[in-house]
């Protein structure tokens, strides 16, 4: 067990500036994307993500000159 233990060992005290920068934004951005995974897939979001699923694939500005001209 005491391999383990040197293996995850840190030694708090030889850490650099940049060292320190970089443990920050890592935590940020893990506490960021833990946020969005949790605020997609909430129940009450999906009826929002379901009427943009396929954003990509309409072409808005057929449907404009459609709306324009009477059509469906």
């Amino acid at each position: 067990m005491s391999t383990l233990q040197e293996y995850f060992r840190t030694d708090w005290d030889a850490m650099t500036g940049s060292d320190w920068v970089g443990m920050a934004i890592s935590l940020v951005m893990f506490i960021l994307m833990a946020g969005v995974y949790i605020w997609v897939f909430l129940p009450g979001n999906r009826a929002g993500f379901e009427k943009n699923r396929d954003f990509v694939m309409r072409d808005d500005r057929a449907l404009r000159r459609g709306a324009k001209n009477g059509k469906k």
